[in-house]
């Protein structure tokens, strides 16, 4: 029987994310996170979809801890995370929400808005995301509100 290994990070984005994520990879690397790069690997134009569900896919079956996902504005994966379940996906732009949509909301996946931030900015969001913890408590009770229940 094959052993599977849990991955820290899963990472995916459209042609708009490809550059930042290049950026973002060697560094999340350095600081010692296993990173399962789930594409785009070019700037060819690529539709966002495709990427977001295999990331959120690894975070939703607990074989990565967190996703990170990259396009133009955020929102486009952002949203096709979301309509994954148990997927919290947080749309950030600077490091204070994403340590927010950690405490907060127990995000599970942090949506980086490319055209709109440095990449100085985005290792200061990731890091952020990554080492905040979520604070449960009131936040908790939330929380568990989110998930619609069955009908």
């Amino acid at each position: 029987m094959e052993q599977t290994t849990l991955i820290d990070l899963a990472i995916g984005c459209d042609h708009a994310g490809f550059d930042l994520k290049e950026e973002i990879l060697p560094y999340l690397r350095e600081k010692g996170y296993n990173v399962k790069d789930l594409g785009t690997y070019s700037t060819d134009s690529v539709d966002y979809p495709d990427f977001v569900h295999p990331v959120a896919d690894e975070v939703e079956s607990g074989k990565a801890g967190f996703g990170i996902l990259i396009c133009g504005s955020g929102n486009g994966v952002c949203i096709a995370a979301n309509k994954h379940k148990g997927i919290r996906a947080a749309l950030c732009w600077t490091p204070e929400l994403a340590a927010l949509s950690r405490q907060h909301n127990d995000a599970n996946i942090l949506c980086i808005p490319s055209r709109f931030i440095s990449s100085a900015i985005a290792k200061e969001m990731l890091m952020a995301f990554l080492t905040t913890s979520f604070e449960g408590g009131r936040h908790q009770t939330r929380v568990n509100k989110i998930t619609i229940p069955q009908k």
